[in-house]
């Protein structure tokens, strides 16, 4: 997984877009702001026991398998662009990457867009009442297996959301003091 500080141009969302010089961003800043992350075998995600423990031990129980791509996805041009909404869930968003690539924007506490690129093996949790978004990069193409505790909920909240509770608590948990 690789992080970075966008730039703001409105050009095609599929790009990098990378700040000029390059800003790259940490794992532990990631962490901080609540964003955690493990490289698991994505060949072996039925039968992994490193997936089945971290599974048990946040309680994910519920679990389906998505490929976003112009081909797999019905309404894909709506989808994609209702992905790419900024947005807070209720919930975690969990996502392992079984197969090919795309962005993740998560805003900092400066709200400046961060994009993280999961790969294959990438498996990233975005806490809940996190402002975030999704796009697939330029190869078009992302299977991903969405992972939730208890029965799945799609409900996303668009920006603003900055009274509603769960925002409120994410704020409480991850700015500073």
């Amino acid at each position: 997984m690789e992080a970075w500080y966008m730039d703001d141009s409105s050009e095609d969302q599929r790009q990098p877009h990378h700040l000029n010089p390059v800003q790259l961003v940490s794992h532990e800043k990631l962490a901080a702001l609540g964003v955690l992350h493990w490289n698991l075998d994505a060949d072996r995600y039925e039968t992994d026991s490193k997936l089945q423990e971290i599974r048990k031990k946040r309680g994910y129980s519920y679990q389906d398998i998505i490929t976003v791509s112009p081909e797999k996805l019905p309404n894909y041009e709506h989808k994609i662009r209702s992905f790419f909404e900024e947005h807070i869930h209720l919930d975690e968003e969990i996502r392992y990457c079984l197969d090919g690539s795309g962005y993740f924007d998560v805003r900092d506490l400066g709200d400046r867009w961060i994009r993280i690129w999961v790969k294959k093996g990438d498996m990233i949790v975005l806490p809940a009442g996190s402002y975030h978004r999704f796009t697939l990069d330029n190869n078009n193409y992302i299977k991903a297996m969405r992972l939730f505790v208890g029965e799945p909920v799609w409900t996303p909240y668009n920006r603003p959301q900055d009274e509603h509770p769960v925002r409120k608590q994410y704020i409480s948990l991850f700015a500073p003091q």
